[in-house]
């Protein structure tokens, strides 16, 4: 590993025990493709349980302090009760995220749909989820839009857009001050003529015509092949509107594979520009959460792994020479500026953020310490009966 100064590996360290990496709650139940879901032993059979799973991967990591919870996969009779438990745990309920998928009155969309009845259930929806917010301190609503159309002239496009506009409107006059609105887009699917919400494009347009609270969510997954994340990281930033992320990694479309699985140096470059922009800070306000489902891999194995490859890619991307890669890009020596951002990109940091764990009392190597923890073992032993949590549940 590169030397550093003891400024430099300071100014680092700091940076690294600031980042918080927030984990879904669907990601500890049982999920699969879009032929047959899974089941594994010892899944959580209530949302108290996926805390129990999500508190044990902030245990081993000491960056995840937060669960993120899907309301109705989630729901409880007392939230309030769920919000104390999680802080009993060491963590803390995020973002919610309502479900707008799930419903047969949502065929022909939710908040888009050209039924009054079905989108104001599905603003009602929305306004239960800010609710709940309240009652666990959650300050995101994270809202992915599913609706679409699948034909041509199936509907108004531009219709669909001003009912989308007054449902998220309704929604967010609601919102007390401290939450944020995230909203997320994806280009395709569940429909294949139009998506409503298709692009960050769209996004920003509908964020900006909100207000300051309402900004974009960047699902790494949900992009066209060949598409420049990173670019469209670095406009948001400027622009104030990158409210977070959805990590995952995708080789395809929306896999929801482990982040930095298909391409690592993709999610370095993101990291990049995310420091350059010094976005890491608290201040920045950009919420780092992971949306996987491991459908074959062990759950909370698989979950830390992804923890730790977000850290080591802001790790490698807090290495880059500034001053080095400033002074190439305004030389115009185009060959050094990349060899600057491939020298970090090429260092090992397991050494470095293994030095940061200890330092902090934790295990040097998580996944290790996972496995010698014997949690695996003791949660197949006592998840036994009941019904397993996972999609729709």
């Amino acid at each position: 590993m590169t030397q550093l100064d003891p400024a430099r590996r300071t100014q680092v360290f700091q940076a690294l025990r600031a980042q918080h990496i927030e984990t879904p709650s669907w990601a500890y139940g049982n999920s699969g493709t879009r032929f047959k879901v899974f089941a594994q032993a010892g899944i959580p059979r209530t949302p108290y349980e996926k805390i129990d799973d999500a508190a044990t991967v902030h245990q081993l990591t000491g960056v995840a302090p937060s669960v993120a919870i899907h309301i109705p996969w989630d729901q409880v009779d007392d939230y309030a009760a769920l919000a104390r438990y999680a802080t009993d745990r060491g963590i803390r309920i995020g973002a919610i995220n309502p479900n707008l998928f799930q419903e047969d009155d949502y065929r022909l969309g939710s908040l888009c749909h050209p039924d009054p009845s079905v989108r104001r259930k599905a603003t009602d929806h929305l306004l239960e989820c800010i609710e709940i917010g309240q009652l666990t301190g959650s300050d995101v609503l994270s809202v992915w839009v599913p609706d679409g159309t699948n034909y041509a002239g199936q509907d108004s496009i531009t219709g669909r857009q001003d009912r989308l506009h007054d449902a998220l409107r309704e929604a967010y006059d609601r919102m007390p001050a401290s939450m944020r609105l995230l909203l997320e887009y994806k280009f395709f699917e569940p429909h294949f003529y139009s998506m409503d919400v298709p692009d960050w494009g769209t996004s920003f347009a509908h964020c900006l015509r909100l207000g300051e609270q309402a900004q974009v969510l960047v699902d790494t997954g949900h992009h066209a092949p060949g598409t420049n994340i990173e670019f469209i990281v670095a406009t948001l930033l400027r622009e104030g509107k990158l409210g977070g992320f959805h990590f995952n990694s995708r080789n395809y479309a929306d896999d929801d594979l482990m982040v930095g699985a298909a391409d690592p140096f993709q999610l370095f470059r993101i990291l990049n520009e995310i420091v350059a922009a010094d976005a890491l800070a608290a201040e920045a306000n950009v919420a780092f959460m992971l949306d996987q489902c491991h459908n074959l891999e062990p759950k909370i194995p698989a979950m830390i792994r992804s923890v730790l490859n977000v850290q080591e890619a802001t790790a490698k991307a807090l290495l880059v020479d500034r001053d080095a890669l400033r002074t190439a890009q305004r030389d115009g020596d185009v060959l050094g500026a990349h060899a600057v951002l491939m020298d970090a990109f090429n260092t090992d940091v397991r050494p470095l953020l293994a030095e940061l764990r200890a330092d902090a009392g934790l295990d040097p190597d998580p996944i290790a310490a996972y496995h010698r923890s014997g949690y695996q073992q003791r949660i197949e032993a006592e998840r036994v009966g009941g019904s397993a949590m996972g999609w729709g549940a």
